[in-house]
């Protein structure tokens, strides 16, 4: 519901937009795409405070909030629900669910103490390879200065489902290092894009000495 609410509007505008720019009526454009033409009006006329009211009105009778119907309530509200486990997974278990890459959370501790930052990842090699500025304030804060000598950190990596109140966590500890000239082809080839953009050339890579997870489930 948070995209749809954040994001309906602008959607609709975007087809709206692209339908004219290819000449074609709402008609034209709904018998192209198998649907009816007034859900091509209601998809191009939607907006986001039509949603936010949709969902004021609807939350009362769901004995529930606006902000929860959005999406936009805090993560992990509610409570845990019935029959909910939380157990521990092995080591294999937990190279599978971060293998796919994504966004984890580094912690190390930094000139400023401790600091735990959100990162796009991809695995390569067994390890898990990240990028950064060259010459920023992490990429200088994990340089130990001291040749052969590696930086220890820990990454988390979690995915959670609201609706279902289950979800998993990883948490890898192990020593960090600036990529070097020989590793660089394999570290480019794992095809990590950091959101952030910018000038990020500065391949890290961090190499799991030890890998432990929870996961939550029902029944």
């Amino acid at each position: 519901m948070s995209d749809l609410a954040g994001h309906l509007g602008a959607f609709g505008r975007r087809v709206a937009e692209r339908r004219e720019k290819l000449g074609l009526t709402r008609g034209q454009l709904a018998e192209r795409a198998g649907v009816d033409e007034a859900y091509v009006g209601y998809l191009e006329e939607q907006s986001e405070s039509a949603v936010r009211e949709a969902a004021a009105r609807l939350a009362p009778a769901l004995d529930t909030t606006a902000a929860q119907l959005l999406g936009e309530a805090p993560s992990g509200e509610g409570g845990a629900a019935a029959g909910a486990h939380l157990g521990e997974l092995d080591e294999d278990e937990c190279v599978r669910l971060i293998s796919p890459g994504g966004v984890g959370r580094i912690a190390y501790n930094g000139r400023y103490g401790p600091t735990v930052l959100p990162v796009n990842y991809r695995m390569a090699g067994g390890a898990i390879v990240l990028r950064t500025t060259a010459g920023g304030s992490m990429e200088a804060d994990l340089r130990t200065g001291l040749e052969g000598v590696e930086y220890m950190v820990a990454f988390e990596v979690d995915r959670l489902d609201e609706g279902t109140r289950t979800g998993w966590s990883v948490l890898v500890q192990g020593s960090l290092h600036h990529v070097t000239d020989e590793e660089l082809a394999e570290a480019q080839a794992s095809g990590v894009d950091p959101w952030a953009g910018g000038d990020r050339r500065q391949y890290l890579r961090i190499a799991p000495a030890r890998l432990t997870g929870r996961r939550i489930t029902l029944g």
